[in-house]
């Protein structure tokens, strides 16, 4: 009788791990949870967003030739 319960513990033990692993590596359950939450956090050629990152990346230009224009003058002046 103990084997017999051993053995359907370790069926139990191994059986859950694996299901659940199978659940979660669904094609529909990936599209549904991960694909469209994503898509909600970072939303596709959404105008706002974009006009956002320009401008992060114009301000960052700017900044940066400043910082070399600076540079070659402290240069030029020693």
């Amino acid at each position: 009788m103990g084997v017999k319960i051993e053995i359907f513990r370790m069926m139990l033990y191994l059986s859950f791990p694996v299901t659940i692993f199978w659940i979660s590596n669904q094609a529909d359950y990936f599209e549904e949870y991960v694909v469209k939450r994503k898509r909600e956090l970072f939303p596709p050629n959404e105008a706002l967003h974009r006009k956002e990152l320009e401008d992060f990346k114009e301000r960052m230009r700017v900044r940066k030739e400043k910082n070399l224009n600076k540079h070659i003058s402290e240069e030029s002046q020693n």
